[in-house]
């Protein structure tokens, strides 16, 4: 029996949004459940019992940023925000709520599906427990702390350690800075990016094939950094 496709809410009080993902997704071989507003998300949350959620903000019952910690309950579901809203704090916001991605309208389809593809990668990965990451030419072991670059062993700080595993444990997800600093270095360094900024370099300088473009460990301006993994 061949394996069901993975299923996408659309939330979204658009209908011709709804139209478009409706016929890209299901170009992509998606399966696809529909939501205007938040009180009909909630309900097809809980029924469709979807892989991944694109999440409109500008909902007519409710914000989308209220909604995005109960649509990210069990069962998990993987959510990519999808909103005409582009300033830096709404990003942010809702990454940190637990949105997987932020996308701005209007977009580029083949982006988007990128995007999607990455989440549910994302989604599965975090489902298996998989413990190597691969990301183009390094391999990372999240359980042994061995990181390679073209099977050769590369010497990682601790601290820079700490932060490409935090990366690696979340593929293709962007992670804001505040949660990197968080996370890695502790609270009490919230807003100390400048400590960020010196690790990503020193781990672009040992990964990347040309740390001045880099491939891997991605920039988004404002926001954050993502590994992009597979």
């Amino acid at each position: 029996m061949p394996a069901r496709p993975p299923k996408i809410l659309v939330v979204d009080d658009e209908p011709q949004i709804r139209t478009l993902l409706r016929a890209t997704l299901g170009r992509a071989g998606y399966a696809i459940a529909e939501a205007a507003n938040a009180r009909e998300a909630l309900s097809a949350k809980s029924i469709d019992k979807p892989d991944l959620i694109l999440l409109d903000l500008g909902l007519p019952d409710r914000d989308g940023l209220e909604l995005i910690t109960a649509l990210r309950a069990e069962p998990r579901s993987a959510l990519i925000v999808v909103s005409a809203r582009d300033q830096t704090e709404q990003k942010v916001a809702a990454l940190d709520l637990g949105a997987d991605d932020y996308v701005t309208k209007p977009f580029d389809t083949e982006e988007l599906l990128a995007r999607v593809r990455a989440s549910l990668r994302q989604r599965l990965a975090s489902e298996s427990e998989r413990q190597v990451i691969e990301a183009g030419a390094v391999s990372i072991d999240l359980l042994s702390r061995i990181v390679r670059r073209d099977g050769v062993d590369v010497h990682v700080t601790p601290k820079e350690w700490d932060l490409l595993a935090e990366l690696a444990k979340h593929p293709g997800r962007v992670l804001t800075h505040e949660n990197l600093l968080r996370t890695v270095w502790g609270p009490a360094h919230l807003g100390q990016t400048e400590y960020l900024r010196v690790a990503i370099r020193a781990l672009r300088q040992k990964l990347e094939a040309e740390p001045s473009q880099p491939r891997l460990i991605v920039n988004e301006p404002g926001v954050g950094y993502r590994l992009i993994a597979g």
